[in-house]
């Protein structure tokens, strides 16, 4: 079998669907329909039965399509470790980062790392800080950034953390935070339950919530247009003029904190390009060069 034929089984196993598979293979279903008569005729087996619902993979069938992830994390491996024998630093590093993190960091962070070395190639996933805990865990992404603690085990680095504030486009009292509008978005959970928290431990009474939009970005705007307040990381607002903020506090006084950390495996640090990439980062003071302008 050739490796499209594992991608194909694990895509078909997802879609269940010969129309959607080969759309998104990007190959006719003629040819799809072909790989599948050949892998069948390989193994001697059936693979699916069609109907006009999709397809109901035989029990042959679903072993072999489970057996795909298997294998293609197998042959990129074999391929990874192929090119890592090399003793130059190239090849494909694979990233996954926050949302947040990659719209104010990351862009600048891979510009820097692809001047000192141009033979290197991204690949890079952007999701919630949870999901990306789980690709690092995987190893189906070298090296995640998070901007939660989710308690990993294995190494990780701290790369910044920043207080998280009120801000509004005018002055506010913060007692009279429940009686004004609240601009709401959509954020990891563990920074939720942080503001929620405070949130709890400050006011009887829940938050007026006058906007619910997808985006940290989006909030930041609506904010600076004086049409509510945010409760979001310092860092965002912080080269804005004339906005007005306020540090959240911990019963003890204590500033309440957002912290930023590197995701990955010590066993890959074999590999010239995830070692390099993270002595990279390492090295970098993230609060003075890799700030948003």
């Amino acid at each position: 079998m050739e490796d499209r034929d594992w991608l194909i089984l694990q895509a078909l196993y997802e879609q269940k669907n010969i129309t959607k598979t080969a759309q998104a293979l990007f190959i006719s279903q003629p040819a799809l329909t072909a790989r599948l008569r050949n892998i069948e005729e390989e193994f001697g087996i059936k693979i699916v039965y069609r109907t006009s619902k999709g397809v109901h993979f035989t029990p042959q069938g679903e072993y072999l399509a489970k057996s795909s992830t298997d294998m293609l994390f197998n042959l990129r491996r074999i391929k990874e470790h192929v090119t890592d024998m090399n003793s130059s630093v190239a090849g494909t590093l694979r990233l996954g980062a926050s949302s947040y993190f990659t719209m104010y960091m990351l862009p600048r962070l891979l510009k820097y790392f692809k001047q000192e070395h141009p033979h290197v190639e991204f690949k890079l996933t952007t999701t919630w800080s949870r999901d990306i805990f789980n690709l690092v865990h995987n190893q189906d992404i070298h090296i995640g950034f998070v901007s939660s603690d989710y308690g990993w085990q294995s190494q990780r680095h701290l790369l910044f953390e920043e207080p998280i504030c009120i801000a509004s486009a005018s002055e506010i009292n913060i007692n009279d935070l429940p009686k004004l509008p609240r601009i709401n978005y959509q954020t990891d959970s563990l920074i939720k339950a942080q503001i929620d928290k405070w949130w709890r431990e400050n006011f009887s009474e829940p938050p007026s919530i006058s906007m619910e939009v997808d985006k940290l970005s989006t909030c930041k705007e609506m904010v600076v247009n004086g049409l509510g307040y945010g409760i979001m990381p310092s860092m965002i607002v912080n080269n804005i003029e004339n906005l007005h903020k306020i540090i959240l506090k911990d019963k003890e006084g204590n500033p309440i904190l957002r912290r930023a950390w590197m995701l990955y495996h010590e066993e890959l640090l074999e590999m010239n390009i995830v070692n390099a990439f993270v002595q990279f980062v390492k090295n970098r003071d993230f609060l003075n060069i890799i700030l948003p302008r």
